[in-house]
């Protein structure tokens, strides 16, 4: 960047306006800052949008859901600097509380932002029980597949050092946030499972044609590796 450029600060997008969602918006702009590119504040921002999308066609109350997408993230630095032993949905939702507790929401809302925060996870052990949590989990989770699905694996495989493919290892015996923990790994692991787990009719129409691109993708990268392409 030149001397002359400036960065233009995000803007709360049309409909986003309400005062809590505009002190959700600031809290997570700020807690977000420096995080790993893979769950930066650009991925909160394609969640919210997929939210915005889906949430209304759901049923959802876009309130809770827009608070919900846009704190969803703010304890994921915890667990990478745990390497994963920490969970981030419960990290996230601690560290939401005190954010809440300056929103005229509530107890209700409250309750449900922060039941969505703690259950948007894929490998998280707290089930989606409200419209507002499985949009929010579908929305994270249509994230992780797809064109931006893949580009996210491998930028989370650089960010933790990780070859780029590693055909000699049993992937049932790597480790995540390890040099083995490349974008196939996780395709392996966790990406191509996504589809089966999206809980809403919305999420299942748009799960489904991410998840082809990922198989095609995927097809041609071994291919390729192996000289067959």
């Amino acid at each position: 960047m030149t001397a002359t450029e400036t960065i233009t600060p995000p803007t709360l997008p049309a409909g986003c306006n309400d005062p809590a969602v505009a002190l959700a918006w600031e809290k997570a702009l700020a807690l977000l800052d420096g995080a790993r590119g893979s769950h930066d504040w650009d991925h909160t921002l394609r969640v919210l949008r997929l939210c915005e999308h889906m949430g209304p066609q759901e049923g959802a109350d876009m309130l809770v859901l827009r608070i919900a997408a846009l704190l969803h993230d703010i304890g994921r630095s915890r667990q990478d600097a745990a390497n994963g032993a920490l969970c981030h949905g419960q990290e996230g939702a601690a560290m939401a509380e005190p954010i809440l507790a300056g929103m005229a929401l509530d107890a209700c809302r409250k309750a449900n932002v922060l039941h969505s925060i703690r259950a948007h996870r894929f490998r998280g052990g707290c089930p989606p029980q409200t419209v507002e949590a499985r949009v929010l989990f579908d929305a994270d989770k249509l994230d992780a597949i797809g064109a931006v699905g893949v580009a996210r694996a491998y930028l989370f495989a650089g960010e933790v050092g990780a070859r780029l493919h590693n055909p000699n290892h049993d992937i049932s015996g790597t480790k995540a946030y390890s040099s083995e923990d490349t974008g196939y790994r996780e395709y392996k692991v966790k990406l191509c499972k996504i589809r089966d787990r999206v809980l809403t009719e919305t999420g299942k129409q748009l799960a489904q044609a991410r998840h082809l691109f990922m198989e095609q993708f995927f097809e041609r990268f071994i291919a390729e590796t192996e000289g067959e392409k």
